[in-house]
């Protein structure tokens, strides 16, 4: 069986986060496994509340799974604070975890704040060198860098500032941006840009996270990263395409898109 781990936040809404990865994870027939970072109170309106974890119960959870069920491949999501950034790197070094996606969640599509300012650079230094790819959204990408992204080809330069950081593969979303939903896949010796048409809709909650665990799920059943890139986009866009409303803010996306359940009778 085909296993995976995903460091993240709780969404009590079940858009994003935790609940989100799980979804994409059965979606894609990869058993998942979870380490809590913090618990928010949130739905398709925007964060209420959030209770960080304690570092230490991060990593207790980090060895249990690693230590017994192992993972074919892991991610993380919202870290929060510089301390547990760096205590989660540490634990992902010590337990020689190679397929690793690290999705730089900083802000929650409502705006409330994910990531310390003083954690931006603990996750530059010490986890970016141990991540396979790092998926980044522009306003993630131009804080990482302190670089402008205007249009696809601004992406570019700032990609190649960011594989300096260590990643092997960096994906910058550029759903942010006007026109298609293009993003970029660069490597040191490629670059490409993923396009799909832009779908008007008010289903985006969540959509960085399930994109994170469907790269995460396709590295655990043993695809290729740039072809697990390609297939997690054709999936976040399907998943995007497909979702039905849910709640009166920004409505989660349909995980189970790939998944058709007979009706009854």
């Amino acid at each position: 069986m085909f296993k995976a781990l995903t460091i993240a936040g709780s969404d009590s809404g079940g858009g994003a986060g935790i609940q989100a990865d799980l979804k994409t994870f059965c979606s894609l027939e990869v058993y998942g496994a979870t380490v809590i970072t913090a618990i928010t109170a949130q739905n398709t309106l925007g964060v209420s509340g959030i209770v960080m974890t304690p570092v230490d119960m991060v990593t207790k959870q980090i060895d249990a799974v690693l230590g017994d069920i192992g993972a074919d491949a892991c991610k993380t999501g919202m870290l929060g604070s510089a301390g547990l950034a760096a205590a989660v790197a540490a634990r992902l070094k010590a337990h020689h975890v190679d397929k690793l996606v690290v999705d730089p969640v900083m802000i929650s599509k409502s705006g409330a704040t994910l990531l310390e300012d003083d954690a931006i650079g603990i996750v530059r230094e010490k986890l970016f060198p141990l991540a396979m790819v790092v998926t980044p959204n522009v306003p993630e990408a131009e804080r990482l860098t302190g670089m402008k992204i205007s249009c696809p080809d601004d992406m570019i330069p700032v990609a190649a500032q960011m594989l300096k950081m260590g990643p092997r593969i960096i994906v910058i979303k550029g759903g942010h941006l006007e026109g298609d939903a293009t993003d970029l896949v660069y490597t040191k010796t490629a670059q490409q840009f993923l396009r799909s048409p832009r779908v008007i809709t008010r289903s985006i909650h969540g959509t960085g996270c399930t994109f994170s665990a469907a790269i995460t799920a396709y590295l655990a059943r043993g695809l290729d990263p740039l072809d697990a890139v390609k297939c997690a986009k054709t999936y976040i866009t399907q998943a995007i395409i497909t979702a039905h409303e849910i709640g009166q803010g920004h409505s989660p996306t349909n995980h189970f898109w790939n998944r058709r359940v007979p009706d009854e009778g």
